[in-house]
């Protein structure tokens, strides 16, 4: 018979509890297993099917420089929210998913709270800036160690972003999601739309590069700007209806498993 104990008679703790091995190197694996897993579970429990996804500063607050874009994204999350309830399927359509922090994502997730909607806030440990602002359903709230599991989750469930001005957070999104629908890595084309066009096309020089050949004409009809919430959400409901609600719907799913953003591959 195989003794189960140590050598001083303290049993030791199955696997899966031991909190050592957990932290350790050769569980990094299962940590990272548990970013994709975890969200999953609560993502179908709340039944979520889809989302539309806020980026933008984290500095901009809602009085001070640029605030005016915070009470935008606000405004424009509150009416996205509005018109979403108003679908029919069982699942929650189109819910506003922020990064969970201050600046632009509070106020995003502030405007579905305002609307009564779910709202989807996906953390992540920083020095600083980045803290869980109060207006995410707890139920999704989520807090990333792993900053490429935070990424899937906000491009494997939106069917759109809306990008207002900000750094290098927001710019990096913005080019990755960018870089995704310019090589059809999507199976879904997603609805983009740069807020703020007089901030954009001052930090970002889209015609340089087609000027230098480094992208396409194409490319830039990729995305479209906005600078006013009822301006932003009609380019949202026309291509969000178009491209996902008609003429031919998303199948209904099964209760216990809504039909999830997929790649191609």
């Amino acid at each position: 018979m195989i003794d189960e104990t140590s050598s001083n008679g303290v049993r030791r703790p199955v696997a899966y509890l031991n909190e050592t091995f957990l932290e350790s190197p050769d569980a990094r694996g299962l940590r990272i297993l548990s970013e994709y897993l975890e969200p999953l579970s609560h993502f179908r429990d709340e039944k979520i099917q889809d989302t539309i996804v806020f980026f933008g500063s984290a500095r901009i607050e809602e009085e001070g420089p640029l605030s005016e874009y915070y009470r935008d994204a606000r405004t424009l999350a509150r009416l996205i929210t509005e018109w979403s309830s108003k679908i029919e399927p069982l699942f929650h359509r189109f819910v506003i998913c922020s990064g969970g922090g201050p600046g632009i994502m509070e106020a995003a997730n502030r405007g579905a709270a305002d609307a009564g909607g779910k709202t989807i806030g996906l953390n992540i440990g920083l020095p600083f800036e980045q803290r869980p602002n109060p207006f995410i359903t707890p139920e999704l709230s989520f807090e990333f160690h792993y900053f490429f599991m935070r990424k899937f989750w906000f491009a494997y469930l939106a069917k759109a972003l809306v990008i207002f001005p900000g750094g290098f957070g927001t710019l990096d999104e913005l080019f990755e999601i960018l870089t995704l629908a310019q090589t059809r890595k999507l199976e879904s084309k997603i609805v983009i739309v740069l807020y703020g066009s007089k901030f954009w096309k001052e930090v970002l020089n889209f015609e340089a590069l087609i000027k230098y050949n480094t992208i396409s004409p194409e490319d830039v009809k990729l995305f479209q700007y906005a600078d006013d919430p009822e301006s932003a959400l009609a380019i949202l409901q026309d291509q969000l209806t178009k491209r996902f609600l008609e003429p031919e719907p998303l199948p209904e799913p099964v209760p216990e498993t809504p039909q999830i953003a997929k790649s191609r591959v």
